[in-house]
């Protein structure tokens, strides 16, 4: 005790305080510490730690289904094998040094199976990554020779080469309607058309599902997903005809080809709910190989392009000047044989008349006498009753590009020879869809309807998400004056009118032709040899059941509208009144339900109307999918052209074309769409133009 008393002692003592404090201090950083991350940034560490072994995996839901108004697919997404490669794999048994030498011998059978790069896929394999693609979308014989490296079944080993399975959109019907589905990019976005329009409906809904990782590095799910569009986009069904829509692709391409045309386009429509039938275009591109077409190619003509109308625009003349009373149906005009001066602008007639009532003003195509109607409701009265039938603003389409023309109104400005012209359909600009849909007013009993694209949507599941609904915009005329211009235009397809090519047997058909002339850009003026060629009319004209509308743009053999435009309508007319079973006396039904079960019924059922009209069905080569090789073409198919055409055609692919007969095509082989080598022969049978 007395060691303690003395300093020595106390010395001691106090050592022994200040380790016990030092002691203290420092449990009482550690239970601080301990605090702080157990209680205060607890949660913070444990999401982290859950974060290290927790993965999360984006799902990419199946796009969903494009139909027809059938039920018959026209887009679908398929599974197609991909080539990826796992450097890291490949390289694993690699010493450091040899690393360049290997990235080099291996480079050269992978780019030889793949047909790629050598050196781009030397560079993805120095890379050194776990997963990078190497080509995608790859072949059959592709996979073949992949899995063969794999396997050291020719060679040495390559260890790292994966074949893995990835969404893509297949169109299995190729080229049919390809401008209005328009196609999907490979990260699975819509591009063009439908595809791009309806995209977020297409599409679903992708979601990130969470999972663990366990210790072997395989996640585990604890939980799905209540969202049933994190599996599957909507599928939207088409009111499309497919039948019809392969039969107007089919007659427009061969009257592009037969009276070498630039381009046309056909719309065809319902004409009491609106429902577009048919939207072809031509040239026109197969979608599965959308990256080998021309951005020209893939334009949807019937709404992006514009054209002054011409004598088309007549009919809605004269309907204007009957609605406001300022025409008689039976009412007499003086046509002024064929000439006549406006504002210092001679106004001339194709087949001058002096006389003519109202209705051979329409079949004979008299500008003069329209001009007069024209001039009769004024700038102002004129502008407003091209408005109502919908000319000047956009028909609200869910497709891309869709223009709205040109009308503005007359009484800016304009003069009295600009009104006048307008009335026969010069100085303003339309598209194919607006001329279609203000022609079905007429068809109707007078009301404009909006097009109809989208029948409905539905999820994966079958359920009901919207169905479209016949809407009017406005009435446009009475039920009385359509009739009446109907019956009208009834003499323009009968003997004396410039349609009779539209005639078609067993039915009463009303239309309209139009050959108008182009305005030259260098010049502002109009050309002497460049038309657009066009027909618009509707059949049964007493009880209508489809509106068609055709556009050929530039013909060079003829571009008279009643001979180049007429025909195409005729057909597709003959075509739609067979399916919906009306066909005339002459006339066969086709039996859609048997060929219902066929792999391409559009196809099927164009091979059965041209038998009933006397024709030989066009036969689709079996190689039709068969994808060309570098130096390979696909033969085109060139029924109905004529031979200089199908000459010229064939020497752009680097084909030789041996021909017997004169006049058009009526055969030839090999078929459509067989792939063969350039310098490779074709042989065409022609026959006499009837």
């Amino acid at each position: 005790m007395n060691r303690f008393r003395t300093a020595e002692g106390k010395w001691l003592r106090f050592r022994l305080a200040v380790l016990c404090a030092a002691l203290t201090f420092a449990l009482g950083l550690v239970i601080s510490s301990a605090y702080r991350l157990m209680v205060e940034d607890g949660p913070s560490w444990r999401e982290i730690a859950e974060k290290q072994r927790e993965r999360r995996l984006r799902i990419r839901p199946k796009r969903g289904t494009i139909y027809d108004r059938n039920g018959s697919a026209l887009a679908v997404s398929v599974e197609v094998p991909t080539a990826t490669l796992d450097a890291v794999e490949l390289l694993r048994a690699v010493a450091p040094e040899d690393i360049p030498r290997v990235a080099r011998e291996m480079a050269k059978p992978i780019a030889e199976a793949l047909s790629l790069d050598e050196r781009a896929v030397e560079k993805k394999i120095l890379a050194r990554r776990r997963w990078t693609w190497l080509k995608r979308h790859v072949s059959q014989e592709e996979v073949e020779a992949i899995r063969a490296l794999a396997s050291g079944k020719n060679g040495p080993k390559i260890r790292g080469l994966v074949i893995e399975g990835e969404p893509a959109r297949s169109y299995p019907r190729r080229e049919l309607g390809s401008s209005l589905l328009g196609f999907v990019s490979p990260d699975g976005e819509g591009r063009d058309g439908v595809e791009l329009a309806l995209n977020s409906e297409l599409e679903g809904h992708a979601e990130e599902l969470r999972g663990l990782r366990d210790r072997a590095g395989k996640l585990i799910f604890d939980r799905g997903t209540d969202d049933p569009r994190a599996f599957a986009g909507h599928n939207v069904y088409l009111t499309i005809d497919q039948a019809l829509q392969y039969e107007a692709e089919r007659q427009l391409k061969h009257a592009v080809r037969t009276f070498e045309a630039a381009h046309g386009s056909v719309v065809a429509v319902d004409p009491h709910t609106g429902e577009v039938l048919a939207m072809a275009n031509a040239p026109g591109y197969n979608v599965n190989d959308y990256r080998e077409s021309d951005p020209e190619q893939r334009k949807n003509r019937a709404v992006s392009d514009v054209f002054e109308p011409g004598s088309t625009m007549k009919m809605f003349t004269v309907a204007a000047a009957l609605e406001k009373n300022l025409l008689k149906p039976t009412e007499q005009l003086y046509c002024e044989k064929g000439f006549m001066r406006i504002d210092n602008v001679t106004i001339r007639d194709t087949h001058p008349a002096e006389w003519l009532p109202v209705s051979q003003v329409l079949a004979q195509s008299s500008n003069i006498c329209a001009a007069k109607v024209g001039l009769s409701l004024g700038p102002d009265g004129l502008f407003d009753a091209l408005r109502r039938f919908g000319f000047g603003e956009k028909t609200g389409l869910p497709v891309t590009g869709e223009q709205a023309g040109t009308l503005r109104p007359f009484g800016r400005g304009w003069v009295q020879v600009e009104t006048a012209s307008a009335a026969f359909g010069q100085g303003i600009s339309v598209t194919n869809l607006q001329l279609a849909m203000a022609t079905a007013a007429l068809a109707n009993g007078g009301n404009l309807l909006e097009p109809l694209l989208v029948a409905r949507v539905e999820t994966a599941t079958g359920e009901l998400v919207r169905e479209a609904s016949t809407r009017v915009r406005r009435r446009v005329v009475s039920r009385g004056v359509a009739r009446q211009v109907a019956e009208m235009l009834v003499a323009v397809t009968e003997d004396g009118g410039t349609g009779t090519e539209a005639a078609l047997p067993g039915y009463l058909v009303a239309g309209k032709t139009a050959t108008a002339q182009k305005a030259d850009p260098r010049t502002g003026r109009y050309s002497l040899d460049d038309y657009v060629a066009s027909f618009v009319g509707f059949v049964p004209a007493d009880k209508p059941r489809i509106v068609i509308a055709v556009t050929l743009d530039s013909p060079r053999a003829d571009h008279a509208g009643g001979n180049v435009a007429a025909p195409v309508f005729r057909e597709v007319a003959r075509a739609h009144m067979a399916l919906i079973g009306a066909p005339s006396e002459r006339g066969k039904k086709v039996p859609l339900k048997t060929l219902a079960s066929e792999a391409d019924p559009a196809r099927a059922i164009s091979a059965l109307l041209a038998e009933a009209r006397g024709e030989r069905p066009v036969v689709q080569d079996v190689e039709t999918e068969k994808r060309p090789k570098p130096g390979q073409v696909r033969v085109p198919d060139l029924t109905g052209v004529a031979m200089r055409s199908a000459i010229r055609e064939l020497s752009e692919l680097g084909l030789l074309a041996q021909v017997s007969g004169s006049g058009l095509i009526v055969e030839q082989r090999p078929g459509p769409g067989a792939v063969l080598d350039k310098g490779a022969q074709v042989e065409l049978i022609f026959r006499p133009r009837t």
